[in-house]
């Protein structure tokens, strides 16, 4: 009789601990302030995309800020998601004056297993891509043994969203 009541608990206590796994890293704030720490002034754009002509699935739209010191964009940042293996995974990318990435960050992971993508090693590789780089798994970027679909998944972000960059807001003024 014992044993009938721990099998429903062990049961019970794994279902939890599976949905426990979302974890937030940073605020979408926090993440803007660590790219541009220059104390500079984030403007909301809303820009007309054309998902389709940048291989984006229905209904995508990143959030987006022009950075501005003074009246001088010095950056854009873009805060947006991506599916893992089966949740998503909230990141943020930071774009210097000229289109290249200064930084990416991972805000939200809610997936059990492939959180490596968060490490800073991982995402450094990143760092200097334009819309010109390839941004592809296993030709410019490395792939994490056990996270193989958060990082497809990331990167294919990245390169929508420089090429977004390149083809939408670099012809902003």
């Amino acid at each position: 009789m014992q044993v009938r009541w721990l099998l429903p608990l062990g049961v019970g206590a794994t279902m939890v601990a599976q949905a426990a796994y979302a974890v937030q890293y940073m605020t979408v704030e926090q993440a803007q302030q660590a790219a541009f720490v220059q104390g500079s002034r984030f403007v909301p754009v809303a820009a007309a995309i054309d998902t389709a002509a940048l291989g984006a699935p229905d209904g995508w739209r990143p959030l987006i800020w022009r950075v501005q010191r003074d009246a001088e964009t010095v950056g854009w940042f873009f805060e947006d998601a991506v599916i893992g293996k089966s949740e998503l995974i909230t990141y943020a990318l930071a774009l210097d004056a000229s289109g290249k990435v200064t930084s990416l960050e991972v805000l939200e992971y809610r997936e059990s297993h492939g959180g490596e993508v968060r490490l800073a090693g991982w995402r450094k590789q990143f760092t200097g891509k334009t819309a010109a780089d390839p941004v592809a798994l296993d030709r410019d970027i490395r792939n994490i043994s056990g996270a193989t679909l958060s990082c497809r998944h990331l990167t294919e972000g990245v390169h929508r969203l420089l090429q977004l960059y390149a083809h939408v807001l670099a012809a902003k003024p």
